[in-house]
Order: C-alpha cells, then sequence, then structure tokens
C-alpha cells in the first residue's frame, strides 16, 4: 500500500488505516468476532476485515475498554451493515457465551490480552486472570458455539531470549518465557493445543514480534518516545539500552492475520515478523533525528533508568512457513516509523487524551517529573 494512504490528513478518522490485502472469500467464515478489537492491532484487522469484506462477512468487535483501548478506533465503521460493536469482558464467561451464540459466531480472532511487560513485573496475577483465564474461556466458549476456526494471537516472547545473533526461531522452538506477560501467553498457547487436541476444536496461533504503528497506546516504546518528544520532554532507556528487538509495521500485521484466516490450516502455527532488527539506544536516536535533534545533541535527549528485574537481550524468529502462504513484508521500518512519528504528532494528543501516566510524566517525591 502506497505510503500516502497513511498519511495523516487520512488518519483523522482511521479509515485509510488498514491492510492491502483482499483473498478469496472463505465459505465457511461468515461471522467473526474480534476479541480486544478496539485495541491497538484488534482495531486494525476489524477496521480491514469490515471493510475489505463488507459484502461477506460480519463482524463483531468485542472489547472491554480498558486504558489500551479507545472506541475511536473503529468509530468509522458505525456506519457499516456488518459490523457491531459489543461491550465485554473475556473473564465474563456467560457474556462470552450470550454473544456467540446472540451473533451466531463461526470465526475467533482472539486478541484480547494484557501485554505490557513492565506492567506484568507489578501486577502479574491481572496477566493470568486476563491472559490465561480469559483465553480458556474464550476456548470453551468457542467449543460450545461449534465455532469452525478459532485464530490465537501470540507473541515471540513465549520463546524467551534468543542470544545468538545469528538465529531465528521456528515455530516448532521451545518455550521458555522469562517474564509474567511471556509466561501468561506461553500458557494460554497450552490451553490452545489442549482444546484443539482434546476437544477437536480448529486452531491456529500466531506469534508475532514487536508491532508499531498508529493508534497504539503511548505504554509501548516508540508510541511513548514519540508522545514524550511531541511534548518536548526526554526519552527514558532501561538499563544501557542495548536490547534488541523486530519491528514490524501493523499494515503488514493485518496483511499477515488476514492470510492466516484464509489460508492458514488448522493445528498450525505461524510466526509473524519481520527482520528489521534495532537495537534501543538505535531506535530512539532514530526518533530523535525524526524530530530534528541531531546525534550532537543526543545525551542531553536520551536518559538511563534501572532495568527491568530481567530484560530479554534480543527475539527473532523466523517468518518463511508464513512467507509460504504467500504473504511478505511490505513497509520498511524507517518509512513505517516516519508515517507513524508523524501520526503522533498530528492527532496523537487528541486522541488519546491524558496518558502522563503511561509516558512516565508523573510527581515523583521530589515533585519533579521525568
Amino acid at each position: 500500500m502506497p505510503a500516502e494512504v497513511y498519511s495523516a490528513e487520512r488518519n483523522i478518522d482511521g479509515c485509510a488505516l488498514i491492510g492491502s490485502t483482499e483473498h478469496q472469500i472463505d465459505p465457511t467464515v461468515r461471522n467473526i468476532l474480534i476479541t480486544g478489537a478496539a485495541g491497538f492491532i484488534g482495531s486494525w484487522v476489524t477496521r480491514h476485515l469490515t471493510i475489505v469484506y463488507s459484502a461477506a462477512y460480519n463482524i463483531v468487535c468485542y472489547d472491554k475498554l480498558d486504558s489500551c483501548a479507545t472506541l475511536k478506533n473503529t468509530a468509522c465503521l458505525n456506519g457499516h451493515s456488518n459490523f457491531r460493536f459489543v461491550h465485554g469482558d473475556i473473564t465474563d464467561r456467560q457474556a462470552v457465551v450470550q454473544c456467540m451464540r446472540e451473533y451466531d459466531i463461526d470465526t475467533v480472532l482472539h486478541f484480547a490480552a494484557l501485554s505490557h511487560v513492565d506492567a506484568s513485573f507489578r501486577t502479574p496475577l491481572e496477566f493470568t486472570e486476563t491472559n490465561v483465564k480469559g483465553t480458556q474461556i474464550m476456548l470453551e466458549a468457542a467449543v460450545k458455539s461449534g465455532v469452525k476456526k478459532f485464530i490465537h494471537i501470540s507473541t515471540d516472547e513465549v520463546h524467551g531470549e534468543v542470544g545468538c545473533e545469528s538465529l531465528d526461531l521456528l515455530e516448532d522452538s521451545a518455550l521458555a518465557p522469562s517474564n509474567p506477560y511471556a509466561a501468561s501467553k506461553a500458557a494460554a498457547e497450552m490451553y490452545v493445543h489442549a482444546y484443539a487436541k482434546s476437544y477437536k476444536l480448529p486452531c491456529v496461533i500466531v506469534r508475532s514480534n514487536n508491532v508499531y504503528g498508529p493508534h497504539q497506546y503511548p505504554e509501548k516504546l516508540i508510541p511513548k518516545f514519540a508522545s514524550r518528544l511531541d511534548r518536548g520532554r526526554p526519552l527514558t532507556l532501561h538499563g544501557d539500552g542495548k536490547h534488541r528487538r523486530r519491528y514490524l509495521f501493523a499494515g503488514d500485521a493485518v496483511n499477515a492475520i488476514d492470510t492466516v484466516l484464509h489460508k492458514g490450516q488448522p493445528g498450525e502455527t505461524y510466526n509473524m515478523g519481520s527482520v528489521d532488527e534495532v537495537s534501543n539506544l538505535e531506535l530512539a536516536r532514530m526518533m530523535l533525528e525524526e524530530f530534528g535533534i541531531g546525534e550532537e545533541l543526543a545525551a542531553k535527549w536520551i536518559k538511563h533508568t534501572k532495568d527491568r528485574p530481567f530484560n530479554d537481550s534480543r527475539y527473532a524468529i523466523n517468518s518463511e512457513k508464513l512467507q509460504k502462504l504467500g504473504w511478505r513484508p511490505q513497509v520498511p521500518f524507517a518509512q513505517g516509523l516516519r508515517m507513524t512519528i508523524q501520526w503522533y504528532r498530528s492527532v496523537g494528543r487528541a486522541w488519546w487524551g491524558d496518558v502522563e501516566e503511561a509516558l512516565g510524566l508523573i510527581p515523583e517525591e521530589n515533585g519533579k517529573t521525568v
């Protein structure tokens, strides 16, 4: 999809922010339930499927609207006859079953999860409640409702740290999570496998590396940095900032999930990732440059803080299996980063409102902010 589609002028109502794929209609799919559909990646997929497949699929957006979600992410769909919003929590068993039965759901895309690693160290039991219990409730409801396709969105973090720089992990690599968030997602995957085996529920798992782009709540690194710089605040890095991550633009993530929906096989796991790998420090410098702050001033704009209890040095997954289905990332990191920063500078403040706590701009004991 050309870059101009993602220009800030076209992004204000969110309608332009979809993927670029369109597959042959799947006759077994009619009513799709998307959990976490008002959040970041979920809303991108919701907009895409609602708009691109308007004549074929009905889309039910199921979201409890926590701090990381907003109805603004799906507001452009309110006039579409194939779109419905349901305010609900995946840990509410009765509500989930009722929703699936009311809308005769045959396909589930399960995005809803707590995903901020820092928060998982502070409140790990909340991550177990939402990510593990919530996933089991979704699976149980899917079995009771006769769902024909259940796609579970997971993370590359279930594998833990990948220290060897020449190693990209395959789908059958061992699960070795090293933080509470990753552990909850690994446990959720085990439940997906168990229900697929025990109840013959047709399940697919998608593991993603870091996805970025417009509409992401500014607690994650890229939107947080963009929002802090937009407010004239310095960037804060855990430890020495040498931890490396790979980034995939949201439009490419949409195309991957659309491909899995239409071409993925039950019982399979697909890695969804890019090869755009940078350290947190390199990313900070790239973003400073986009804001017109040169290398000579970088030291004044980058502050190092205490690291997490444990911080994986690197994640890396191999996406060749998904690429064999016809998917390829299309947006280079530098281009996607520029478009993302443009969106946050243009509409980010109005979109998310007061996010001072997420940005770390909260009073400390000495009365100062960072």
